[in-house]
């Protein structure tokens, strides 16, 4: 439960305004209050999402995998293969890219 701040500045009710207020005006406020909460469960959700053509079931991926080249180098940081020209420091197994530096 999220507590609100409490605004020392604002005025405050008499006991006697507090015992004015229905029960049915503080439900209404209540309800207002949270009526711009919405629960969803995301695995639900996503059970739930079709999309359109998505039977992949019966598919085969193929792609081709090409060996890394001469002119390119294998970040030790991200593991991810670049061309020579992202080379920030290091070489050969300590190799970093510019994007991990």
């Amino acid at each position: 439960m999220r507590t609100l701040a409490t605004d020392y500045d604002s005025p405050r009710k008499t006991d006697e305004e507090l015992h004015e207020e229905s029960i049915e005006e503080l439900k209404a406020r209540r309800s207002d209050a949270q009526s711009g909460q919405v629960d969803i469960d995301e695995e639900e959700a996503a059970e739930s999402l079709e999309l359109p053509g998505a039977d992949l079931s019966g598919e085969e991926l193929s792609v081709r995998v090409v060996p890394r080249q001469d002119n390119e180098f294998t970040c030790s940081r991200c593991f991810l293969i670049h061309h020579h020209t992202q080379l920030a420091k290091g070489s050969g197994a300590s190799a970093i890219c510019k994007e991990c530096v």
